[in-house]
């Protein structure tokens, strides 16, 4: 371990010369170069088309129209099977049979980390305080039908998944896009969706997987250490040498840290919400019905009813990721025989990032008020809202914008070390196996680059790209249901008959 943290720190020192030589020089053109670029990226993806005075992006519609089609189509199964997804978590279905690189639940906590987050934490407060109290009832809403898109995307690539000669599993979008179309006769079609996805998945990975993540843990440890103001690059250094010494050792090594770090993160930050909730108890149910009330008859809200649903739909797409494609990836490496088991598991991703973390911070910021207090007005109007849900916290512990602070790292870290996977793999999708180290390099200096330049524009970028995942991802979601359905049929059928429960054996084996 030793070894390899001076490897890393050497390397990354090394091209630090070459990094601030670049920040000064070139930024400011590449980041221009990225505006303009995105007014044409964003004037399709966020094309308005809601009639009226809402505003409802194309690529928000497209994946709630999906989601809500899936949880039709499959019997809302997200209601259905999470007694049986829990079982599966415990171990309850362990089989001599199951293949995979990490357990279901390592799995899970891999994806977790990638979506749990600064979201969680500033996006929430920003559609509450611009939707209102009802946008908390749109996005559980929207959360709700958001676990049936990540049930079928997580399905598909469990059916779709490859061993390659290294033992390293090959999942995700990109496998099903290629594989699944060419049993359609459409490999060409297919080949070509799945290196797109690819492209945007190592994007989306540098720039909001990575550069964002950095950008904001740093500004949130800036106002506790003033050291790192004048020395940002240290902040940089520091954040790569952690990430490297877990990325470097592959899913194993990240589901491992992922599986210790989320349950810890999640832990101490919804004692806090809870905390907050207690002391505000018996104001709870006039928040609660404040929600309910909202949702359907905003009193202060552009656009009405639509603006706070919109509001709400919006918080939950970028929250959990469902329908993006990208928990796939870390799904497919999950040990089980019946690709419909981790679909299971995958159902809870969405349940507890949007379901319940992102309430609990709604109510944090509903209880104390902060949302529509005239002295937070310029924080709303700045979308600061990391700022505005520290005041939440700290209007009640006044010590606890310092352990947000420390929150913030943390997510940040988890999801760079989630989201490096999955460039990884998108990477090693189009250039081969042998060159995923090269990746892994490249994101660790992506890392301390962002902690010099505050590129708003290529951060913005990257932004985009995630949600251009979505595209590529629900036409194969759309095009191989019928693939989910009846491995669905099929596991359903196992388990009434008790077929399921004789397959289970003591030990597990792990390819």
């Amino acid at each position: 371990m030793r070894e390899i943290m001076l490897k890393i720190t050497l390397f990354i020192s090394l091209l630090l010369p070459a990094q601030l030589a670049f920040a000064e020089s070139e930024a400011v053109g590449v980041d221009a170069f990225f505006g303009t670029l995105n007014g044409y990226l964003a004037s399709v993806l966020f094309y308005d088309v809601m009639p009226g005075d809402g505003a409802m992006p194309f690529i928000v519609a497209w994946l709630i129209v999906g989601a809500v089609y899936l949880t039709i189509r499959f019997g809302f199964i997200n209601l259905r099977m999470m007694g049986h997804a829990l079982q599966v978590l415990r171990g309850r279905y362990r089989s001599t049979d199951d293949i995979g690189e990490v357990s279901p639940f390592q799995a899970l906590t891999t994806a977790l980390s990638a979506t749990v987050g600064l979201g969680n934490i500033a996006g929430v407060a920003i559609a509450v305080s611009i939707g209102g109290p009802g946008a908390t009832f749109w996005m559980i809403v929207a959360g709700f039908f958001g676990m049936t898109a990540k049930f079928t995307e997580v399905t598909l690539a469990q059916i779709y998944r490859e061993f390659r000669p290294d033992g390293h599993v090959m999942g995700g979008a990109m496998q099903y896009l290629s594989r699944g179309f060419a049993e359609k006769g459409m490999a060409g079609t297919g080949k070509a969706l799945a290196v797109l996805f690819a492209i945007l998945c190592v994007g989306a990975s540098l720039g909001g997987g990575n550069a964002f993540q950095v950008s904001q843990a740093l500004g949130a440890v800036q106002n506790e250490i003033s050291f790192f103001k004048d020395y940002p690059w240290v902040f940089g250094v520091f954040m790569a040498t952690a990430v490297g010494i877990v990325i470097i050792g592959g899913i194993k090594r990240i589901a491992h840290a992922a599986e210790a770090l989320v349950p810890t993160m999640v832990f101490i930050y919804l004692t806090a919400c809870l905390w907050i909730i207690l002391t505000y108890i018996a104001d709870v149910p006039a928040a609660i019905g404040l929600i309910f009330t909202e949702a359907f008859a905003p009193t202060a809200v552009a656009g009405g009813m639509i603006g706070v649903l919109v509001q709400g739909f919006k918080r939950a797409a970028f929250s959990s990721e469902a329908g993006i494609g990208s928990a796939a990836i870390a799904h497919s490496a999950a040990s089980v025989k019946y690709p419909v088991r981790q679909g299971f598991v995958a159902l809870y991703e969405p349940f507890i990032d949007t379901v319940v973390i992102c309430t609990m911070t709604a109510l944090v910021i509903i209880l104390t008020g902060v949302y529509n207090a005239p002295e937070h007005a310029t924080l709303v109007e700045a979308s600061k809202g990391a700022a505005l849900t520290a005041v939440a916290f700290g209007s009640v512990i006044s010590w606890f914008p310092v352990i947000l602070s420390v929150s913030v790292v943390l997510f940040a870290y988890s999801t760079m070390i989630s989201w490096s996977y999955y460039g990884e793999r998108c990477w090693t999708y189009v250039f081969g196996e042998r060159f995923s180290m090269v990746y892994r390099l490249m994101f660790l200096m992506f890392i301390v680059l962002a902690s010099l330049v505050s590129a708003g524009n290529i951060l913005d970028f990257s932004d985009l790209l995630l949600l251009s995942m979505a595209f590529p991802n629900f036409l194969a979601l759309y095009l191989l249901q019928d693939k989910v359905g009846d491995a669905l049929k099929d596991y359903m059928a196992r388990l009434r008959s008790g077929q399921l429960d004789r397959e289970v054996g003591r030990y597990h084996r792990w390819r």
